[in-house]
């Protein structure tokens, strides 16, 4: 692949995140679940933890942000496909010369964009409503988990969205996905607190080493060998969920026009 193929391919996914948040700013359910959602749960969770310090806040402000990261994945870049099916331009995305899954990159990317702002509004919640000093101890590095994160998700995102359309029935299991995740992942508090039975699945989880890195980089708490281990573990799972999505891009594609069922639910 050529540089100008790559140029061309991430202009496209540019364009479309800027669509996609455009889009999106209006629908009632996308901005409670990108924004006011995130943004109560970090007001409990602060609520709570109220008399535990700036940093049991800073780990709020966080994990209600990765909460809305994973809800977005979760609900929006999951029904992406779909969506374009309703609207009926999916059969126009599928025909264009642009590889259908950096259409789905795009639109995930945009997602999560919007998202990253709840834990912007968590933040300025914390210090302004609660009277919190919040500072982040390592500025840096936690710029380049936000980074490693992003990319991290998207990735996932691009696994998510092709299985929802080829198991219809996996939908229906959306909501129940939703919460094992927040604490799986240990996004609002540390998987220490869980039965060691679970922690292999959370080493499974993208969103896990996502937040190792956020919480850790957020609050100074974790030594930098730690955060550089969590760096490389989104850095693999992104690579093999590109490798992933792009066999099940193509099994669906391939399956959609063989059925005709392309435009049909």
């Amino acid at each position: 692949m050529n540089l100008t193929l790559l140029s061309k391919y991430w202009r496209t996914v540019l364009i479309v995140a800027e669509m996609n948040i455009r889009q999106q700013m209006m629908d009632g359910f996308i901005i409670f679940t990108v924004f006011l959602q995130p943004i109560l749960i970090a007001l409990l969770g602060l609520w709570m933890l109220k008399d535990k310090g700036a940093d049991a806040a800073m780990f709020v402000v966080v994990g209600s942000g990765l909460t809305g990261l994973w809800s977005s994945l979760l609900f929006i870049s999951g029904g992406s496909i779909n969506a374009e099916r309703w609207s009926g331009t999916l059969e126009s995305l599928v025909a264009i010369p642009i590889p259908f899954e950096v259409i789905v990159y795009g639109k995930n990317l945009g997602n999560v964009i919007q998202s990253l702002v709840s834990m912007v509004a968590g933040y300025f919640i914390a210090s302004w409503l609660f009277g919190y000093n919040l500072v982040i101890q390592q500025p840096l590095l936690f710029i380049v988990s936000i980074i490693f994160t992003v990319i991290a998700f998207i990735s996932f995102g691009l696994i998510i969205a092709p299985i929802f359309v080829m198991n219809p029935g996996v939908r229906a299991w959306q909501n129940a996905m939703e919460f094992p995740v927040y604490i799986l992942c240990g996004f609002l508090f540390p998987v220490l607190l869980l039965p060691a039975w679970t922690n292999p699945i959370s080493w499974l989880l993208p969103p896990y080493w996502a937040a190792v890195a956020l919480h850790g980089t957020s609050t100074g708490g974790a030594p930098l060998t730690e955060t550089l281990f969590a760096w490389g573990m989104m850095f693999v799972f992104s690579l093999v969920d590109l490798l992933i999505a792009s066999r099940l891009f193509k099994i669906m594609l391939y399956k959609a026009r063989v059925d005709a069922t392309l435009g049909m639910e």
